[in-house]
């Protein structure tokens, strides 16, 4: 006769869990937040409603004691500015870059034509190299969620705004930049890490907000599988496994790298850390009640210790441990900086194996044990702890799981490492390591709101290398076009190696620029000879010489000839109808007047003296993607004509590529002449204000970082420039540097008596330390080194030779 066999303790207990388990009939249901909104108002339950925002690291744990005391105080006065009514979650979430955007990455250095494919691949190698020294395969996000209850969703969105304000404040003293999300930027989080790597995963960073309208988010976001019944301590969703873990705290002290630890990691894991605060009484009264038992529980003891003929003293070492915590706990609360907070943390990692999960589960206990803590499995659990995790703003974990904490502890759970700089896109550039973190710097300056530029630093500091090297990698990754302005003609094999034109400015060149070219985009759809005319007057101030500019008679008289000379080529917009200085020259003479006499005899030199280089139409090549002016060997007479020329030159270019949709970079080195003379400083001002909006990126690069900051207009200059690379800088130019960018001491002595390629990147105000190291056994080397004593080597190998015999 066959038996059943009784269930054992487990068995019952599992039924138990799971008959109270809400029954999941699609993967869409795992999700219980009831909208999302397109602003980024999500309602989680009945008047219950949260917002989201991203906020970006800073370097605190590498940082000097005192900055990091600054920046815990700072951290504390935000926790307590979060009042009874206010749930907050922090989300840190790594993601591992998948390999098909790895592989993205590399393609980008191999696109295109294969006769630099020899200096691609082994640029492609150096870049690759750099990557292996730090993690940038893991992306870490760091996110505040804060969750308040409403009764009307009206009141709910003016709430959480206010919230949202305060929040980013605090962080902006922080050092923090913030970014408030939208409904899509919500869900393209948690779908991102739940479904990155399955064929289930949608791309919805350019979807619209439709699909929060037809309601249908859920099914965007679901998992094709999510299993929580394959064991009791773990789940899988798609093709990965996943725990979620609860640190349990024992340590009476903490160290601020608890959290750290696991955020330093190159795991794909979610820490989500709950805070709920009490409100200041109930907080005090409870402490107190807690107090007044654990003294009723030592007297009890000490009295059973008489009775029983031992010491009274000698008590078990947990109850006088818990008593003098929480009469520490009474006297922090009874201080005005201080609040209690009830907290939960936990990590969720994901792996593609079994065997994986549970080497990672290892490494994360491991973390936990070296802080005195624990990092405990939650059985039967793991639905809501996953559902905790997400950044949704839910809390569904037990509270037993919560720890009582005041301010000073919850904030010893620091939210920042290392800053980082690593932008995923197929056009950022590497900029060097990041000195703090050895992980790659790259961003793309094409996505700041002014990607105008700068390189500053002191002679041999590496600026016109670096300089180089952006160049390099805007040339193999971008289809932009890179015009360099070369006052001492230093990159002309650079360019010649890359199949570039170098245009020789000079009064025995034949190469010429015409200074009255024009394109009928030249003022941005609008009459063009009203701007062009606006150059021809500032050319005009600089052939006259006077410093004090020209008169109204000269400016009214020029500005009619200059209509009068263009009106051929706006009948019949050809090449051939473009005027040149000398028609300029004739159309003065025929006025007829003092005035125009005047003018044009002192145009006569430069159309039909000595000077008269500008006098020819342009035979530039303007197909080539990189074109570098060599003004070098033009007189002092010239030189600022020269500049002023090639400034047009540029403006031109930008208006032919602005209708192609194409970018064009402009590199002027020895910036600081340009700023020294009234009107060639007008011009690259207005590079600074307006090159944006036409698609040119202007760079300024001098070593003359003095000069540069006497300027009148450095103050536009720097206002409109959210991209400053800044090597060793000299002590007086330091300091004044310091009070424009807002950078710190400790960020300074970066910049302090510091080694070529090494100093600060200034990148839309994150501010970070960097260290370029190029190979010397690259082919690129010799043409971007600037050292004599390497340059007479190169020289007598015969390797600028080859260059130029091959171009």
């Amino acid at each position: 006769m066959q038996r059943k066999r009784n269930k054992n303790l487990f068995q019952v207990l599992r039924l138990l869990v799971d008959s109270k388990r809400e029954k999941v009939t699609s993967t869409q249901d795992f999700f219980k937040y009831e909208k999302m909104y397109s602003n980024g108002v999500c309602q989680i339950g009945k008047n219950t409603y949260n917002k989201m925002i991203r906020f970006s690291d800073i370097s605190y744990q590498l940082s000097q004691d005192e900055m990091k005391q600054r920046i815990f105080a700072q951290y504390s006065t935000l926790l307590n500015g979060i009042d009874a009514s206010v749930e907050l979650q922090e989300c840190f979430i790594n993601y591992r870059v998948s390999e098909e955007k790895d592989s993205q990455q590399i393609l980008k250095y191999n696109e295109g034509s294969g006769e630099f494919e020899k200096l691609r691949n082994e640029y492609l190698s150096f870049v690759e190299e750099q990557g292996k020294k730090g993690n940038n395969g893991i992306i870490r996000s760091k996110y505040f969620i804060f969750t308040i209850v409403d009764k009307t969703r009206k009141g709910a969105v003016r709430r959480l705004e206010t919230i949202e304000s305060i929040l980013k404040e605090n962080l902006k003293t922080m050092g923090s930049v913030t970014e408030s999300l939208n409904g899509i930027e919500r869900l393209s989080i948690v779908n991102y890490f739940l479904n990155s790597k399955s064929k289930h995963y949608i791309d919805l960073e350019n979807a619209s907000n439709e699909i929060l309208r037809s309601g249908t988010s859920k099914d965007m976001i679901a998992p094709k599988i999510i299993d929580f019944g394959r064991k009791n301590d773990e789940f899988k969703i798609n093709k990965k496994f996943g725990t979620t873990m609860n640190l349990s705290i024992e340590a009476t002290e903490l160290s601020d790298r608890v959290l750290a630890e696991y955020l330093e990691s190159d795991l794909e894991l979610i820490v989500s850390i709950h805070i709920r605060p009490l409100e200041h009484q109930k907080a005090v009264r409870m402490v107190k009640t807690k107090t007044s038992d654990l003294n009723t529980i030592k007297i009890d003891e000490q009295k059973k210790a008489l009775r029983n003929g031992y010491d009274m003293d000698i008590l078990p070492s947990d109850l006088n441990e818990n008593v003098k915590d929480s009469q520490k706990i009474l006297k922090d609360l009874q201080r005005e900086n201080e609040k209690y907070f009830f907290m939960t943390f936990t990590v969720t990692v994901l792996e593609d194996s079994p065997n994986k999960l549970d080497d990672a589960v290892y490494t994360l206990q491991s973390i936990a044990s070296k802080q005195n803590c624990t990092l405990q499995n939650m059985k039967y659990q793991q639905e809501k702890a996953l559902l905790s995790a997400l950044p949704f703003g839910y809390n569904t974990n037990e509270r037993e799981i919560e720890r009582g904490l005041t301010t000073s502890s919850t904030a010893i759970f620091m939210p920042f490492t290392t800053q980082e700089l690593y932008q995923d896109d197929p056009e950022a550039t590497y900029y060097g390591l990041n000195v703090l973190s050895n992980n790659m710097i790259m961003a793309n300056r094409k996505k700041l709101k002014n990607p105008n530029g700068l390189y500053l630093g002191t002679p041999g500091s590496g600026k016109t290398f670096a300089c180089e090297r952006e160049i390099i990698d805007t040339f193999f990754t971008t289809n932009d076009d890179i015009i360099i302005s070369d006052p001492e003609g230093e990159y002309y094999y650079f360019v010649k190696l890359l199949n570039g034109d170098v245009v020789n400015i000079s009064g025995t060149s034949n190469d010429y620029l015409n200074p009255l070219d024009i394109t009928l985009d030249y003022n941005q759809g609008k009459n063009p000879i009203v701007l062009k005319s606006e150059f021809v007057l500032d050319m005009m101030a600089l052939i006259v010489g006077n410093r004090e500019g020209l008169t109204g008679k000269e400016k009214t008289l020029i500005d009619k000839c200059v209509t009068k000379i263009y009106r051929p080529f706006l009948d019949n917009p050809i090449p051939e109808n473009i005027p040149i200085l000398e028609d300029l020259y004739n159309e003065l003479k025929a006025a007829n007047t003092e005035v125009g006499n005047d003018l044009a005899d002192a145009l006569e030199l430069y159309v039909h003296g000595s000077l008269n280089v500008f006098n020819h139409r342009t035979n530039v090549n303007p197909n080539n993607r990189i074109i570098c002016f060599n003004i070098q060997e033009l007189g002092s007479t010239l030189k600022d004509l020269g500049q002023l020329v090639v400034q047009d030159h540029v403006w031109n270019t930008v208006s032919r590529n602005r209708t192609k949709g194409k970018k064009t970079w402009f590199y002027m080195d020895e910036f600081h002449k340009l700023l020294s003379d009234a009107r060639t400083s007008k011009y690259s001002i207005e590079f600074w204000k307006r090159f944006r909006k036409w698609g040119g990126i202007p760079t300024g690069i001098t070593q003359n970082v003095k000069d540069l900051l006497r300027s009148p207009e450095i103050e536009t200059i720097l206002d409109n420039s959210d991209f400053v690379y800044l090597l060793n800088q000299a002590e007086g130019d330091r300091h004044i540097l310091q009070s424009r960018l807002g950078i710190s001491d400790y960020q300074a002595t970066y910049i302090t008596n510091s080694e070529e390629g090494e100093g600060l990147i200034s990148y839309a105000g994150t501010i970070l330390p960097f260290k370029d190291k190029f190979p010397k056994n690259n082919s690129l080397y010799p043409v971007m080194t600037s050292k004599p004593e390497e340059i007479k080597e190169y020289k007598a190998q015969g390797v600028f030779e080859k260059i130029a015999d091959a171009s």
